[in-house]
């Protein structure tokens, strides 16, 4: 894994949080609820938390980098963006109930991903 493809990877997935989190924020403020808004910060925060240590993968690589870097960006799409198709789906009225059991599923992989980074460290 190379560092561009780490560091891209991570801005790009920062820029979007960044992007959802000013939707969420304004556009969605007046459209979800109270806590259909929590829910879609959360997704909004995670994602933004495993952009910034893919960046750091970019600059200090170890022998699990790849793993580490598959885990956080298919644990990002399930995670961060199961969540965003459940918040939205439910404000229209059309809950998308099979992105229920994927969050988990994105949730456990950027648990991996971390146990690697500590892993890595040894």
């Amino acid at each position: 894994m190379t560092s561009q493809i780490l560091t891209a990877t991570g801005a790009l997935f920062g820029m979007l949080s960044v992007i959802f989190g000013a939707f969420g924020a304004h556009a969605l403020k007046k459209i979800l609820s109270t806590d259909q808004l929590h829910s879609f910060e959360v997704g909004v925060k995670y994602q933004m938390y495993h952009a910034i240590v893919l960046i750091a993968l970019g600059y200090g690589q170890g022998p699990m980098s790849a793993a580490i870097y598959w885990c956080f960006v298919i644990g990002i799409l399930l995670f961060s963006f199961s969540i965003y198709g459940l918040v939205l789906s439910d404000a229209k009225g059309k809950k998308l109930k099979f992105l229920g059991p994927i969050t988990p599923l994105g949730g456990l992989l950027l648990v991996t991903g971390w146990l690697l980074v500590l892993v890595n460290a040894f």
